[in-house]
């Protein structure tokens, strides 16, 4: 019994201490607690303590008092008792949380509080990129370290060449970097524009309302009149009033007042008008002479104030080389003295224009891509020197930067017959006088054929040199001296490149027979004008 008491009383608390439970209510001292399965009365109960590890634990106490949450007993050599289980305390948990712990229970992290350290960190490494790069793209544009260019001592910069592979470089020259744009245009145009003059016509109204100018009718050579044909003068019951006919652009290349413009502008004018920068009224200008094949015309104006005008100098067109600088100036849709800068595109363009006169087959033609718009045609495209090297005339309606300039090669051929009103005899043009068509399939058998290649003569002049050497409508041209043919255009191209005079031999076939015919090539405009 001792044992087994002392075995019971080493779980039991001291008598002095005070237990509390769940709800932290003390434990009433001195009251005797009873009650054993058997009902006998034992001694002065005491709290027995039971640990159960992780499990919730539960307590009972008097029944009169408190019901215990569990039907918990303990049992010993005096037999069952009730007891009071104290519950373990929680256990921590292993999570990591920040800021307070809600539950009591969690570890604590304590994180730093967030400054403006951070901001103003990043905003000093941005400012400190930006002068970094500033300062790079600087030096870069000052001292050219991406243009191949470099900066002496001086201030002068210096174009180094390409150096030459040591090896072999395909034939290609080494050539200088150089993609500045010239900086004497200012200058240029300054020396340029008080020569530049603006061209206007007058014209009279029929009867039907239309004017005496036949290129309204054209869509393509009203553009260079500035309206496209959008304000043709109203009919006034042919009264013959003079209206504004076109507009257009010329300059002054002697200081007496002589003038140089495009035939197209003038042409059909009743009255001829020109403004000139520094006067207050346009002078009314005489016609001396133009060249409709040539599209060139020269005018005469005369000073009221007896001073000279301002000139520009002819230059030469052949010593400019494609690619070079040029700048145009002109009137485009009445805005005066517009400058236009851009590059001389190539050389020698050959280009036809139909309208109501006939045909202006254009030569050797300057092609640029300095802009030329309606009110452009007739005025001075300049070399970098400030000379005139060409007179700025058509521009492609369906393309952007295709502007065409008579060059002063043929300008310089025909001036003085321009300023004397002497009638400039035209260029030579070959011909052999046919029309000539395609060989359709369906034409084969009839003409006797084994394919399609050559060109039918459709037609054939009166009195012309392929009249004059017996070729007859339906022969067949298959080559021209001895070079085969497939189409009427490699005919007709065969045919211009020869001289007049030169002897053609045509092969044809005539009712599926084969021979040879020799034709004199002709000129065009003589054998027109005989």
């Amino acid at each position: 019994m001792d044992n087994k008491n002392n075995f019971n009383d080493f779980f039991r608390r001291p008598a002095d201490d005070t237990d509390k439970d769940l709800n932290g209510r003390d434990e009433r001292d001195g009251q005797s607690r009873s009650e054993s399965a058997s009902g006998r009365v034992s001694e002065e109960p005491r709290s027995h303590y039971f640990s159960y590890g992780p499990h919730k634990s539960a307590w009972s106490a008097d029944s009169n008092d408190r019901k215990a949450e569990t039907d918990s007993t303990a049992s010993d050599s005096y037999g069952e008792s009730p007891v009071e289980m104290t519950p373990p305390k929680p256990l921590r948990s292993f999570s990591f949380q920040s800021g307070d712990d809600q539950s009591g229970s969690g570890w604590k992290v304590n994180k730093p509080k967030r400054t403006g350290a951070g901001f103003r960190s990043m905003f000093a490494a941005f400012m400190a990129g930006v002068l970094v790069v500033g300062g790079l793209m600087y030096a870069s544009d000052k001292y050219n370290l991406f243009t191949g260019r470099g900066v002496m001592a001086n201030g002068t910069t210096t174009a180094p060449s390409v150096s030459q592979s040591s090896s072999n470089n395909g034939g290609v020259k080494p050539t200088s970097l150089d993609i500045s744009r010239p900086q004497n245009i200012p200058q240029i145009f300054q020396q340029a524009s008080p020569a530049v003059v603006k061209v206007e016509t007058k014209v009279k109204v029929n009867s039907t309302g239309r004017t005496g100018n036949p290129l309204f009718n054209d869509p393509f050579f009203r553009q260079f009149f500035g309206d496209n044909g959008s304000q043709q003068p109203k009919s006034n019951g042919g009264s013959g009033q003079l209206q504004p006919g076109g507009m257009g652009t010329g300059f002054i290349f002697e200081k007496s007042g002589y003038i140089l413009t495009n035939e197209h502008v003038i042409d059909g004018a009743d009255e001829i008008w020109v403004t000139v920068q520094g006067y207050d009224k346009p002078f009314k200008a005489t016609l001396l002479g133009n060249s409709y094949d040539l599209d060139l015309a020269a005018l005469k104006i005369d000073a009221t104030d007896g001073k000279d005008f301002a000139t520009l100098p002819l230059g030469k067109a052949d010593d400019t080389n494609i690619g070079d600088w040029v700048v145009a100036i002109g009137n485009p849709y009445g805005f005066d003295h517009t400058v236009t800068v851009g590059v001389l595109s190539a050389k020698e363009r050959p280009i036809s224009i139909p309208d109501d006169k006939g045909t202006r087959e254009y030569k050797h033609l300057l092609q640029t891509d300095a802009s030329i718009n309606p009110g452009n045609s007739g005025g001075p495209l300049l070399n970098m020197n400030g000379e005139v090297i060409g007179i700025n005339t058509a521009v492609s309606a369906q393309a952007q930067g295709i502007g065409f300039a008579i060059p002063t090669s043929t300008i310089s051929a025909v001036l003085d017959n321009l300023k004397n009103n002497v009638k400039i005899p035209k260029e030579p043009s070959p011909y052999i006088g046919v029309a000539l068509q395609n060989i359709d399939q369906s034409w084969t058998s009839e003409l006797k054929l084994d394919n399609t290649d050559g060109a039918i003569i459709a037609q054939v002049d009166r009195k012309s040199p392929a009249f004059k050497a017996g070729l007859r409508q339906y022969d067949v041209v298959t080559d021209v001296n001895g070079t085969k043919i497939k189409t009427s255009d490699e005919v007709s191209a065969a045919i211009k490149k020869l001289k007049v005079g030169d002897k053609a031999s045509l092969g044809i076939m005539r009712d599926g027979k084969k021979s040879t015919v020799d034709v004199t090539v002709g000129d065009r405009n003589a054998d027109t004008q005989n």
